[in-house]
């Protein structure tokens, strides 16, 4: 239960929406250069190596969280999100289709109230300006109270880079000393919620009493058929397993194996640096990543797999990247068939037809991150095809690291961004990545046509009975 809110809270928050609000009937006039403009300065000014790294150091130093040497990866999601933005348009008549008699005009959202994650103090702020400048909506954002220096120093950069380029500074505002009562409240005082962070978040936002954008849990869950390139897929999940000490929802958390290529797969898994735990180590590492009530422990969230072993009690080699657990079995008894959000993964082996790895992996999203995601490494289309109509998820990558695939990248056709919707298996409004689209409104306007109404006999078909009249 949120504390109720001092007069002096609701006082710096009217102030805050009241400075928006100012601003927000200066930004919605603009033109499509202009927002254009603003969006390559202050994803820049943010985002450039140098200063991007800087923050990604104060974010995994302020959290005890994430890897300072790693977390730097995610730079790329800055320029695919600001390519996305530019290729499109935002501004008057966006889409125009003649043969329907329609054109579609983009009007602004409004204020933005903006819920930022822990685990991504420093990226999703950038990205949310991003799209939301090129909206031509404002933003308030609310960072996670564990990392709101970084996210305070990152809004603070923006709103430099603005006012270098002679534009208002409080297009984005931050949140100081947010807690959760000042959150609720702000969240009511917007026209948009964007809430990227988990269940507690989410629910939040939707009970706000406002329109919310949300990502629901993960649970990632690669499948290895007997197609499988056992190198490169044991690269590729190396690659995702370890990206920011597994913090990403998108991490590799589960691996669904051909049992004729399970010994192969390991062991290649080995060479990219994972450590196989003991029957024993798993039991140490269950006690220190799960309560007595399932609740996952935070101390051991986005760590490192030495770190990690040695809370657990015992000690793996520094050359070792993530952990590996062999699974007893999945379902909510079975802590390892949840999401991690760590440097450990489970292991699971199927036998004989792929039918049996989908029954696995109906099993898995059981036991959380339905609406999330799912990847497939294989060459078979036809197993490519019963994945695709039968996962509970809105994303299925295909031979790709899911960490750096999820949310978009320069080599799939996903629309990047850093927060992804789960559809309503996650709780969330909307089964894609949250981009542009999601921060506009629009205006149809609809001119007549020639008139499109098939015969009833045709729209109705076997059914259709010409005795049957009126009255």
């Amino acid at each position: 239960m949120a504390k109720e809110i001092t007069p002096e809270q609701t006082q710096h928050l009217d102030d805050m929406v009241a400075r928006a609000r100012k601003v927000q009937t200066v930004i919605e006039n603009y033109s499509q250069e202009r927002v254009d403009r603003m969006c390559q300065a202050v994803a820049w000014a943010a985002g450039n190596p140098r200063d991007f790294e800087k923050l990604c150091f104060m974010g995994v130093d302020e959290s005890g969280a994430g890897d300072r040497a790693g977390r730097f990866g995610k730079r790329h999601k800055i320029l695919g999100v600001l390519r996305d933005a530019l290729r499109q348009k935002s501004v008057g008549l966006v889409e125009s289709l003649p043969e329907k008699g329609l054109d579609r005009y983009a009007k602004p959202a409004g204020l933005i109230v903006s819920l930022i994650p822990m685990t991504n103090p420093e990226l999703t702020p950038i990205v949310t300006a991003i799209y939301a400048l090129k909206a031509r909506d404002v933003v308030i954002y609310s960072p996670h109270p564990r990392t709101k220096n970084t996210t305070f120093e990152v809004v603070r950069i923006m709103r430099e880079a603005l006012k270098a380029i002679g534009e208002p500074e409080d297009f984005l505002q931050c949140m100081e000393k947010p807690n959760m009562a000042m959150v609720d409240q702000i969240m009511k005082m917007g026209d948009l919620i964007m809430a990227t962070g988990g269940p507690a978040m989410t629910k939040a936002a939707h009970s706000s009493g406002k329109p919310a954008y949300c990502s629901g849990a993960g649970n990632a869950t690669m499948i290895f058929d007997e197609t499988t390139d056992v190198e490169i897929a044991a690269r590729n999940t190396r690659t995702s397993k370890t990206s920011d000490f597994g913090s990403g929802c998108s991490a590799d958390g589960n691996l669904v194996i051909y049992g004729g290529l399970y010994d192969k797969m390991v062991e290649s898994l080995k060479k990219e640096g994972a450590y196989l735990a003991t029957s024993d180590e798993r039991a140490k590492l269950e006690k220190v990543m799960w309560d007595a009530e399932g609740h996952r422990i935070v101390e051991t969230v986005a760590i490192s797999p030495q770190k990690l072993a040695k809370t657990a009690g015992f000690e793996i080699p520094d050359d070792r990247k993530f952990i590996m657990v062999e699974g007893t079995g999945i379902g909510k008894e079975h802590k390892f068939s949840g999401e991690k959000l760590t440097t450990l993964l489970a292991l699971y082996r199927y036998e004989g037809e792929f039918e049996n790895a989908l029954k696995m992996m109906d099993e898995i999203y059981k036991v959380g991150g339905r609406g999330h995601s799912c990847g497939l490494y294989s060459h078979d289309e036809e197993h490519i095809k019963r994945l695709a109509l039968r996962a509970p998820v809105t994303r299925i990558m295909v031979r790709q690291p899911q960490s750096k695939a999820n949310a978009g990248s320069a080599e799939n056709g996903m629309p990047m961004t850093s927060s992804m919707g789960c559809g309503i298996w996650g709780g969330n409004q909307v089964s894609d990545n949250i981009g542009l689209k999601y921060y506009m409104q629009s205006t149809f306007v609809a001119r007549p046509i020639l008139k499109d109404q098939p015969e009833e006999s045709v729209l109705f078909g076997e059914f259709y009975d010409p005795e049957v009249k009126r009255g």
